[in-house]
């Protein structure tokens, strides 16, 4: 595809879209079906109890009009998406911090707003990360401070297309580094299922032909937030009465269908640092959480 016209500093010079609040109940039924994805044994959450940490993404969610998605299923216009030409979208990470859990049952109000745009050279071309924060509030308080990065592209990534491998192994497992461990294999109705839960209409989780004749994937894609939301069952499975101040998590390589996946964590003094891994890269997805 043709480069842009300018550089993508250009286009976003006087971008500066406005802070918006919404709100949510937070009522149970989404924990419940996560919880049944994850095959967990109960709810993670009941009416009342603290909602595990990221497992606000459930929340908030915005079901746009068919027509305002574009040809791979995200949206065409939004306020945080930034208006450069043929964007291509990238979830890099994010951090939290929680100066208290927020509880499930109870009305909550999200502000959200842009807290930095960034333009960056990478190894094939211009990159701009903006990072989009958002501050959660129950009771008149801020309970919860997340930032998310997002890294934007024009066009298609050429080189990236033959960073991944040609055919995918569904059968070789990654070895463990630390003690605590969960495995995963996931298959096409889990993402299915994951997309549907979280409002995710990208094409690359669920469609097999787009992903191979126009991204140039080998299988579909793992969705990053579920590679996140792994990583920190680990730390409620191991550590369920320490509760998280903050966490960090990166999104390094894209994990794909089928792939036994292995998140491992080691606790520290204060802290754990854990990663989703497979036999062939080590760090897929990287996190490190303080407990309080």
């Amino acid at each position: 595809m043709p480069a842009p016209l300018a550089p993508l500093a250009s286009y976003v010079e006087s971008w500066n879209p406005q802070p918006v609040a919404d709100e949510d109940a937070l009522p149970p039924g989404p924990v419940v079906a996560l919880s049944a994805l994850l095959d967990l044994p109960a709810a993670a959450a009941e009416s009342g109890d603290p909602l595990p940490p990221l497992w606000q993404w459930l929340y908030f969610l915005h079901w746009p009009a068919q027509r305002a998605l574009g040809s791979d299923g995200h949206l065409r216009d939004a306020r945080f998406l930034p208006p450069i030409p043929e964007r291509r979208r990238m979830f890099a990470g994010g951090r939290c911090e929680i100066s208290e859990p927020l509880r499930l049952g109870e009305p909550a109000e999200r502000v959200s707003s842009l807290a930095a745009v960034t333009p960056k050279q990478g190894r094939s071309g211009e990159l701009l990360f903006v990072t989009e924060r958002q501050e959660f509030r129950q009771r008149g308080r801020i309970c919860l401070v997340e930032e998310q990065d997002i890294v934007y592209r024009s066009g298609y990534d050429v080189a990236a297309r033959h960073q991944h491998p040609a055919t995918l192994d569904d059968t070789v497992v990654a070895r463990p580094e630390g003690p605590w461990q969960l495995r995963l294999q996931p298959g096409e109705t889990l993402l299915f299922r994951f997309s549907a839960l979280t409002a995710n209409a990208h094409r690359i989780h669920y469609d097999t032909p787009y992903v191979r004749e126009v991204e140039n994937y080998p299988g579909l894609v793992v969705h990053g937030p579920l590679l996140a939301l792994l990583m920190l069952e680990l730390v409620r499975g191991n550590a369920p009465e320490r509760p998280i101040r903050s966490l960090t998590y990166q999104l390094h390589h894209p994990a794909f269908l089928g792939e036994h996946l292995l998140a491992d964590g080691v606790p520290g003094d204060g802290h754990a640092r854990l990663r989703i891994a497979t036999h062939r890269e080590a760090r897929h997805a990287t996190a490190e959480v303080s407990f309080a």
